[in-house]
């Protein structure tokens, strides 16, 4: 094998330096270690993920949200994160909507949460990736009588 510089490997072929893509654990461990760089910073909240239609909530978007700050990170954006709708964080984050909404609904925290709290609840959907519980519960949450019973309680 013949040792060549990296000069010289660009006049026969195109080099470009690239990393491995990140896990879905990386991608959201780095939008955790986004939020907690300032822990104290009030972000918007999403109201009511779980009542709008699947379109609405793909769609549903709030301006200096958790989202936004995710957005707003140049490696999350180069991972392919392409804009900060919740359908988008969902895809990107490998999230399912019950997760999405620990993060990012009003019905938690009011109208605003600050950014180290959202950390926490980023950190947490990452050892939820396989639970049994989680998978049945988002598979059943688009049944109808579900979401009757589901909203009959509050």
């Amino acid at each position: 094998m013949k040792h060549q510089t990296i000069e010289e490997l660009h006049e026969v072929a195109e080099v470009a330096a690239s990393l491995p893509a990140l896990t879905r654990p990386q991608r959201l461990e780095h939008w955790a270690r986004l939020l907690e760089r300032n822990p104290e910073q009030c972000l918007a909240a999403f109201p009511g993920t779980e009542y709008m239609t699947l379109d609405v909530r793909d769609k549903a978007q709030s301006l200096g949200s958790a989202l936004s700050i995710a957005f707003a990170d140049p490696v999350l954006r180069a991972e392919g994160l392409k804009n900060d709708m919740y359908g988008e964080a969902k895809r990107f984050f490998e999230l399912t909507d019950w997760q999405l909404h620990a993060i990012v609904c009003h019905c938690h925290v009011g109208g605003t949460m600050k950014a180290g709290w959202t950390a926490v609840q980023v950190r947490s959907a990452i050892g939820e990736e396989g639970k049994l519980f989680s998978k049945l519960r988002e598979a059943i949450s688009h049944w109808p009588v579900f979401r009757m019973l589901t909203h009959a309680r509050e």
